[in-house]
This record gives structure tokens, C-alpha cells and sequence, in this order.
């Protein structure tokens, strides 16, 4: 049972039941301790929009890079690859299907790689491969008939 006020749920109460018995003895999961676990979890770091969050300064923000072969940044460390003095922190690197949180400045960006970052809009801006703007498309006209 919940009771709820405005600003979210006041109180809860997990009462114990066959049904729930059946549940934690066939799991093993203290349903009630894992219920309060996630309460207290969601107090202490509560969901947030991570790149509003982000978002404190005119033009600053969060943009993931993809990096292909053709990269300033491929083989360099990021270290190397002096993002930092370009007022771009990585905060991650995705790297096929493993992500690679807060990595060492001694990591190595590959091809492939997409790097979440935060920093200069502009700055980042420059990172994004190249595409060709698409050729336009020829305008077929045609006569009008006159009027006579």
C-alpha cells in the first residue's frame, strides 16, 4: 500500500502475504529489503536529465562523436589529442559493445570508437566527419502554354 501527497509518495507499506512468501522463498529475495533498497537508492540519486543537467553555460553541452578512419583523433591518446585544451572533457568511450567510463587520458581513440563528451558546442562541433552536402536536384520546368 502507498500513500501519496504532492510532492510523491509519503509512506509505503509492504505487508506480507502467501503469494509474497511463495515469491521469496522460490527467489530468495527479501522482496520488502530490496523494495526499501530501491526507495533509499532513488532518494540518495534520483533520475535527473543528465544533459540538462549538463547544459549550465551557453554553449556548452553533451555530444557524442563518431570517429572514422579519417579522424584527427584516431591513434592518439587523450592526451595526446588535446581535447582538454579545446575545453572538451571525454566522458566516455563506446567501443563496439563495451562502454568505457571516465577513461584514463592514457587511453587510445580508435576508429570505430563513438566518445561522449562535454564541453564547447563549437568545439565539438569540428570533431564531426565531413559529409557532402547532397548535389541538388536539377529543376525540370516546363512552358506555359500562352494565351492568345
Amino acid at each position: 500500500d502507498m500513500l501519496e501527497g504532492k510532492n510523491g509518495p509519503q509512506l509505503m507499506e509492504v505487508n506480507s502475504s502467501p503469494g509474497l512468501e511463495g515469491i521469496e522463498a522460490a527467489t530468495g529475495v527479501d522482496v520488502a529489503g530490496e523494495i526499501i533498497q530501491h526507495i533509499e537508492e532513488q532518494v540518495q540519486f534520483p533520475d535527473m536529465d543528465i544533459r540538462q543537467r549538463l547544459t549550465l553555460e551557453k554553449g556548452y553541452g553533451v555530444a557524442e562523436i563518431p570517429i572514422g578512419p579519417d579522424s584527427e583523433l584516431v591513434g592518439k591518446t587523450i592526451k595526446e589529442s588535446g581535447l582538454r585544451d579545446r575545453d572538451i572533457l571525454v566522458l566516455s568511450i563506446i567501443r563496439e559493445s563495451q562502454t568505457i567510463p571516465n577513461p584514463k587520458t592514457s587511453r587510445e581513440i580508435l576508429s570505430g570508437d563513438r566518445i561522449l563528451c562535454y564541453g564547447k558546442l563549437l568545439s565539438m562541433k569540428t570533431l564531426f566527419p565531413l559529409h557532402p552536402w547532397p548535389k541538388k536536384r536539377s529543376r525540370r520546368t516546363s512552358k506555359l502554354p500562352t494565351q492568345e
